[in-house]
């Protein structure tokens, strides 16, 4: 099989809804580390659990990746914080090594132990990560920086565990890394020609295609 692109999950971590300092809803945020392997169905993982249904889980936003690189970008910018940004916190279910927002781009279908998987769309910060933090400045840091993450549809079935890749075997999308989009979802950035093509894209969720063809219909007006 053609490998675009390796990574290795260094962590498989799964959660269910608890109470969060500040925050009104329960959260699986804090999710913890198994060893596995786990089930992997179109849901997620089996055992991972989302407290506030209305803007968390769903297929398109089944698994939450996050580079273990970003928390050094974290580190380095907010050193006075340095202790909050350990693998784990930004509530990802995959802890993924050797990939980034920079190396992988959207539509990417990833192999993950017999399971495979769909980049859909990015992360967007909202009052539960600031909650999680326990700071406000950490949503638009987010936004600015890039570093979000990325969420995974569930094409096949099977079953992950820690030391399995994360490994790149279809690039339908090679000219849209996660880090060309994301300054144009924060609206900082995107001409029409960019989000048309954007609105199109094989493996973009619908809540993103929706939210672009707003946009283009809005320019037009």
């Amino acid at each position: 099989m053609l490998m675009i692109a390796r990574g290795i999950i260094t962590q498989l971590r799964i959660g269910r809804p608890q109470p969060l300092p500040g925050h009104r809803m329960l959260s699986a945020y804090r999710r913890q580390p198994v060893a596995g392997p786990v089930t992997v169905h179109e849901l997620g993982l089996d055992g991972d659990q989302v407290g506030n249904t209305r803007v968390h889980g769903g297929p398109e936003k089944a698994i939450y990746a996050y580079p273990i690189s970003g928390y050094d970008g974290w580190r380095a910018e907010y050193p006075d914080l340095a202790d909050r940004f350990v693998a784990g916190a930004m509530g990802e279910n995959l802890v993924v090594d050797g990939l980034d927002e920079t190396s992988l781009c959207l539509g990417d279908v990833i192999r993950c132990g017999t399971a495979k998987l769909q980049i859909a769309q990015i992360r967007e910060p909202c009052s539960t990560f600031a909650a999680a933090m326990a700071t406000t400045r950490m949503v638009k840091a987010m936004v600015r920086s890039g570093r979000c993450g990325w969420y995974l549809r569930v094409l096949e079935g099977g079953a992950i565990a820690p030391g399995d890749g994360h490994d790149v075997i279809e690039r339908p999308n090679p000219d849209w890394p996660i880090s060309r989009f994301t300054p144009i979802a924060a609206g900082k950035a995107g001409r029409h020609e960019e989000m048309a093509e954007l609105a199109a894209l094989p493996g973009l969720s619908a809540y993103w295609r929706s939210k672009l063809a707003r946009r283009l219909l809005d320019q037009q007006q």
